[in-house]
């Protein structure tokens, strides 16, 4: 027998036995940011049943979470977080809250300050007529006996009188000076306005249609034996700013350039130019909720078509109220919720990504809509 060739074959197979478990004892690349996890946690049970433990050790039958009588942690199967139909990630971020521009209005309510926002999914379009109609319907259908139909009739279903009504000259109670008809008889229930964005929707209206699509799409899951996904809510200011800016740093408009038509003269948004020439961007009152392009998120309409309800209540010193990371202010006794984004009937400074305003929680405007946002869990893989 050759011993010398045996010898070789036995430090050889030491060798690869060392390295094995030198590896063993580095961290493995996460699958978020590449970087090494010195922690065996997370590492699947079917893993730690393999290698040299799985030489002395057999695999553990206790109770899930349980490992040879010690409790580990793992990933549960099965979890993922899937992007919501209509929407797009919002990453992560931290960016100056603000007034982008000169402030002509000396409102002074807008100081930069330094925010954080944790990443997001958000409609990429304001909610439409078609979308808000299965809310209703839907509504009138399973929950007529609970709340009766005159509360759905006048809390959740939209006011198309608006339409006239916020036309009306100030001073003149009865007398309209606008031919607001055709649109409170046919915008709400017109398959011609099914993609356009829902209006005569007050702030109370817009967060129960947030309840009743988080209950919609997790009672599905569970059907399927899936994880409930977190709510859909109205965004935080801070949230709001910080995807119509689209990435942009100090953006002026969601589009990132500081005027409000491109170089051929073409307008970039549907609002009030010229001194009132309303047709001149192609929509004289609403437009499509995805017309014009998107931002760099892939966000339409974050300026101009329809203002936008928050979730917060509206403070004119904001940065005293509210914290830099997750900003939100809940004060419950304040009426006035913050609206964003300007609409068809603003000039162009309610446009721009800095500008605040307000509305009355329980005012329904024909000038004002909203979008849904859902939180994501942890942080996303970079791009």
């Amino acid at each position: 027998m050759n011993f010398h060739n045996l010898n070789k074959k036995v430090v050889w197979l030491l060798s690869l036995v060392v390295l094995t478990s030198v590896l063993a004892s580095c961290g493995s690349k996460s699958n978020t940011g590449g970087k090494t996890l010195s922690s065996s946690k997370s590492t699947s049970k079917s893993s730690k049943s393999k290698g040299l433990k799985g030489l002395f050790f057999k695999p553990a039958t206790e109770d899930p979470g349980v490992f040879n009588g010690e409790i580990v942690a793992v990933n549960r199967k099965g979890w993922s977080q899937p992007t919501p139909f209509g929407m797009v990630l919002v990453p992560s971020g931290s960016y100056l809250m603000g007034q982008g521009d000169e402030d002509p209005s000396r409102s002074a309510i807008n100081f930069p300050r330094r925010v954080t926002v944790s990443a997001f999914f958000m409609d990429d379009t304001e909610i439409t007529n078609y979308e808000y109609r299965q809310f209703v319907e839907s509504l009138l259908r399973d929950s007529l006996s609970v709340l009766g139909e005159t509360k759905i009739m006048s809390d959740y279903y939209p006011d198309t009188t608006r339409w006239a009504e916020d036309l009306k000259m100030p001073g003149y109670q009865t007398r309209d000076f606008t031919y607001g008809d055709p649109m409170t008889e046919n915008y709400f229930s017109s398959p011609a306005f099914d993609m356009y964005p829902v209006v005569g929707v007050n702030w109370s209206a817009a967060k129960y249609f947030c309840d009743w699509r988080s209950k919609l799409m997790n009672s599905y899951r569970r059907t399927q034996g899936l994880a409930n996904l977190p709510r859909f809510t109205l965004p935080t200011e801070s949230e709001w700013e910080w995807a119509a800016r689209g990435g942009r740093a100090s953006a002026k408009y969601p589009w990132g350039n500081p005027y409000l038509s491109n170089a051929k003269g073409c307008l970039l948004a549907n609002f009030k130019p010229h001194r009132g020439n309303y047709d001149a961007d192609g929509y004289e009152y609403t437009a499509p909720a995805n017309a014009y392009s998107p931002n760099d998120y892939g966000l339409y309409n974050m300026a101009g078509n329809v203002a936008e309800w928050c979730e917060d209540a509206f403070e004119e010193n904001a940065s005293a109220v509210t914290w830099d990371l997750n900003s939100i202010n809940r004060d419950a006794n304040n009426p006035r919720k913050v609206v964003r984004g300007g609409s068809w009937k603003d000039i162009g400074y309610y446009l721009e990504t800095g500008t605040r305003t307000f509305e009355f929680e329980k005012n329904k405007r024909s000038y004002v809509g909203f979008r849904c946002v859902m939180r994501y869990l942890g942080r996303p893989a970079s791009r």
